[in-house]
């Protein structure tokens, strides 16, 4: 469950209080408190930035309350005189299935856009050579979160529960494939009862290949 109401009642926060200020419903946030519900990933971001945490703390998947820089503070190091300026999305190292749902972890940071529909969206830093030489070890992938993709789209998808990784989906008659670029790595094909274990994330919409981190 999600260390909200604990980190709430520690800072003594009134429930009300807090979800007033960060824009949540109250209904909706106590059905956060009570695991009832779970946050998206912007929403989860705001909250722990709120009570000054990691995101990976405020799942219980930490036990170092470290919070990332905030919004605010990456916008002074940037330059810009308000957050609203830059659109901004969270920087995650991975992705895994996680009890409920996606348990995203490793919350780096945060990272510009350029397209202003950013909702739902998450930058995925890039592990291994799978996808070169297209994309490559540290890129960063935008995200957008979908249960679905269609064949032929990039997409961040997790099999049998592990770390999910980014390959191009191409779907065929009772079957999936994900197909990587790097002609060193086989594809996989996914069929039968396997289609069960496969969980796609999002749709990526476009890669960044960064100079420095």
């Amino acid at each position: 469950m999600l260390r909200i109401r604990e980190l709430r009642l520690q800072k003594k926060i009134l429930q009300k209080d807090m979800a007033k200020e960060l824009g949540i419903p109250a209904n909706t946030f106590n059905q956060y408190e009570k695991g009832r519900r779970e946050p998206d990933l912007s929403t989860l971001s705001r909250i722990a930035s709120y009570l000054g945490v990691s995101v990976d703390y405020l799942l219980g998947n930490s036990d170092l309350p470290n919070a990332a820089p905030t919004l605010d503070e990456l916008i002074s190091r940037i330059g810009g005189s308000e957050p609203n300026d830059y659109p901004m999305v969270a920087v995650i190292g991975s992705v895994r299935a996680g009890y409920g749902g996606i348990a995203y972890e490793e919350l780096l940071g945060y990272e510009m856009v350029t397209s202003k529909n950013t909702t739902d969206c998450f930058y995925l830093l890039v592990k291994g050579d799978s996808m070169e030489p297209r994309i490559h070890d540290g890129d960063l992938a935008l995200v957008r979160k979908q249960e679905d993709v269609d064949s032929g789209d990039l997409a961040v998808v997790i099999l049998n529960g592990y770390e999910g990784t980014l390959k191009k989906v191409i779907k065929a008659e009772g079957s999936v494939i994900l197909q990587p670029f790097n002609p060193d790595y086989p594809p996989e094909i996914i069929s039968g009862e396997r289609l069960n274990e496969l969980r796609i994330v999002g749709k990526v919409i476009r890669t960044i290949t960064r100079t420095e981190w």
